[in-house]
């Protein structure tokens, strides 16, 4: 079956860095698109970010463009998502998300790895 298992979250402080992975396993993974989307405290979903199957194409969400990196290993079936120069709104449980199509959007999520921005 399909699994997702994200990891590397943490408490880091403003200005720093994380990289966050996610372990992809039971289907092909390097002819889909991943996504990371986040959820704040208290909040709802926001989409942060895209990498179609070869990772030649790369989306961002406006709030993250210039901090975030993501990227993939086909070989090892793992999406990365790099955060630097982190902010306090940055605090949110990180999913990773296997899309499906632009109709349906995604159809298998990880549990996800909490990141917490604080001094």
């Amino acid at each position: 079956q399909v699994q997702l298992v994200e990891s590397g979250g943490g408490l880091a402080q403003p200005g720093g860095s994380l990289r966050l992975s996610c372990a992809a396993s039971g289907f092909t993974f390097g002819t889909n698109t991943m996504s990371w989307v986040r959820q704040a405290p208290g909040k709802g979903l926001e989409w942060v970010s895209a990498i179609y199957n070869a990772g030649s194409d790369i989306y961002y969400a406006d709030s993250v463009k210039g901090r975030f990196t993501i990227s993939r290993d086909n070989v090892n079936s793992t999406v990365y998502l790099q955060i630097d120069s982190l902010k306090p709104e940055d605090t949110a449980l990180y999913y990773c998300a296997k899309f499906r199509s632009i109709n349906y959007g995604m159809d298998y999520w990880g549990k996800g790895t909490l990141v917490t921005v604080s001094s």
